[in-house]
């Protein structure tokens, strides 16, 4: 009985001895973990050139593009190359192109005819081609209007479309003061220049001289002495 006890406790204390047949799955599962680890390590090692080139990419192009805005600003007549959308000219030059063009209005006698009005002012005038003299109520313009702002006022339809001299204006003025009868006398000029030639009729708009001047005098009030003018305040 002894001898068999020290035997079992004998075969219990020595290792099991592995045979063939549990090695093998256990090296193939080895190896298949060696597999693994080999493909994580070299997964991160092929995704970094990768990277790098992108970058290196970007800011090439990144280098050329500043390259490139820097050559074109340094001289200043490749601004507009770089705005290739700026709009070229003023505001009446993009109207031109755009607002469709109106057909002439003339009388029997050629002369285009419009009436203006400003303030309580309100005139009639005939334009026609001729040497640029203006007559107001059967008078010279200098000889009317004798202040030369009046007379400034009355040429500017002309000034911005470059046709000074080259009109008559033949105009009667009812109403108003002679500051009032300028402003009328000019939008009247505006009209029928714009109806005499419809391609300038942009350039008049653009400048507001088709537009009627509603700006006149404010009403009295009762219980002051003008529109907006109180009485004098006497305490006593």
């Amino acid at each position: 009985m002894a001898d068999k006890k020290k035997t079992e406790e004998q075969a219990a204390d020595t290792p099991a001895t592995e045979t063939p047949e549990t090695e093998a799955p256990k090296a193939e599962d080895a190896k298949a973990g060696a597999k693994e680890e080999a493909k994580a390590g070299e997964k991160p090692a092929a995704e970094a050139p990768a990277e790098k080139a992108e970058a290196k990419s970007e800011e090439k192009a990144d280098e050329k593009a500043e390259e490139k805005k820097t050559d074109s600003v340094s001289d200043l007549a490749d601004l507009g190359n770089i705005a290739g959308d700026a709009p070229e000219g003023d505001a009446a030059a993009i109207a031109a192109s755009t607002a469709p063009l109106r057909e002439q209005e003339l009388d029997k006698e050629g002369r285009a005819y419009a009436t203006g009005r400003r303030k309580d002012a309100v005139a009639r005038v005939w334009i026609k081609p001729g040497k640029g003299k203006v007559t107001v109520n059967g008078k010279e313009q200098e000889v009317y209007f004798a202040r030369p702002t009046l007379r400034l006022i009355i040429d500017q339809p002309f000034t911005i479309t470059e046709r000074q001299g080259q009109y008559d204006v033949v105009a009667t003025v009812r109403g108003g003061g002679l500051s009032g009868q300028a402003g009328a006398v000019k939008h009247g000029i505006s009209q029928a220049l714009s109806k005499y030639e419809p391609e300038l009729r942009s350039t008049i708009k653009a400048a507001g001289f088709l537009t009627r001047d509603s700006r006149v005098v404010e009403r009295k009030k009762y219980g002051r002495a003008k529109a907006r003018r109180s009485f004098q305040f006497s305490k006593r």
